[in-house]
């Protein structure tokens, strides 16, 4: 066959064919008496083969020595190209987020589109100051995508970097929750806890008391007892078991007994935690420390709600549990006079 008649049927341009030709990867076995290229049906088939190859993103110079030489094995090439078209994905993939954020801010001018460049390009800095202050120095009246920060926040391990990063949120004006509420669902322990902790600083806004809530099946204590400080701040009393375990527990008891406090304001609820903290003084497992936080949690109820277990726990066999429980009777019995 001939180079046009080649071309039409392997749908390779005569412009490469010949290019094929020049780099020896693909010769036509013959030629007219013209001196034209004429290709035989093993041409057409290495045609093939080098398109295949080419598919697979190959070079041309890599496919020529893989057709030429028979000593050659694929498996250390195919493992390059594999991490090739990875990279090359992950660059792209940051690519298509870059211009999503950009989209997203509704720039009305190409001075918008490089305060937001600029502004990612400061969030990717390796340097936490850079990234502070790339949130910090964002001038006012320039509006960041709600989608761009929460990425931010949710990768942020410098405190001082992340809290900067919680208030650009907060103040973003987008759907903050929204955006975040996806890293409540992350395998990383560390992503979740970035994201209750955002939202539980901005938990008046709407969708967050419902993720919040969800966060108190979270298998993780710090995220459920972030979650549940923020919801009981609220008044949900959902949070009561959670906050409860915090006491007795000792994670952020005292934030936790206050909490409590709060919630216990209602006559209902404060006669649901009172059983709850008087449960777990009975538990078997409760040792000294732990019966001594419990004793000073039932301290924050209102009224005498507390006043006659705490007379009880004044007998108790602990004498250092006796003896706590003995001052509060008397901080009580002087509160209540």
């Amino acid at each position: 066959m001939l180079i046009g008649e080649v071309a039409r049927h392997s749908g390779v341009s005569t412009r490469m064919l010949r290019h094929y030709d020049a780099l020896g990867l693909v010769r036509p076995t013959g030629r007219t008496v013209g001196g034209y290229r004429e290709y035989s049906a093993e041409d057409v088939r290495t045609i093939f083969h080098v398109e295949s190859l080419r598919s697979l993103g190959l070079s041309l110079k890599q496919i020529g020595r893989a057709l030429q030489d028979p000593a050659f094995t694929p498996s250390a090439l195919v493992g390059d190209l594999i991490r090739w078209t990875e990279d090359r994905l992950r660059r792209e993939h940051e690519l298509l987020e870059r211009l999503r954020a950009v989209d997203a801010s509704e720039p009305t001018g190409w001075q918008d589109v490089l305060r937001i460049v600029e502004l990612m390009q400061g969030l990717n800095s390796t340097s936490p100051a850079r990234r502070q202050q790339a949130v910090l120095a964002r001038p006012e009246g320039v509006p960041v995508p709600a989608e761009l920060l929460a990425q931010a926040v949710l990768s942020e391990s410098d405190p001082h970097v992340a809290g900067a990063l919680r208030w650009a949120l907060a103040r973003s004006g987008g759907d903050s929750v929204a955006a975040l509420a996806a890293g409540m669902t992350s395998e990383d322990v560390g992503v979740r806890r970035r994201a209750v902790l955002a939202i539980a600083g901005m938990a008046d806004t709407p969708g967050a008391t419902a993720v919040l809530a969800d966060a108190l099946g979270d298998p993780d204590p710090a995220v459920r007892g972030q979650a549940a400080l923020a919801l009981g701040r609220r008044g949900v009393t959902a949070a009561v078991p959670t906050l409860v375990g915090m006491v007795a527990e000792g994670s952020h008891d005292v934030d936790a007994a206050e909490v409590l406090g709060t919630l216990s304001q209602d006559p209902g609820c404060a006669d649901r935690i009172r059983t709850a903290l008087v449960g777990q003084l009975a538990a078997s497992t409760a040792d000294s420390a732990t019966r001594i936080r419990l004793t000073q949690a039932l301290v924050e109820l209102p009224g005498d709600t507390a006043l006659a277990v705490l007379r009880q726990l004044a007998h108790d066999d602990d004498r250092v549990v006796a003896l706590v429980a003995s001052a509060f009777v008397g901080v009580l019995g002087k509160r209540s006079s």
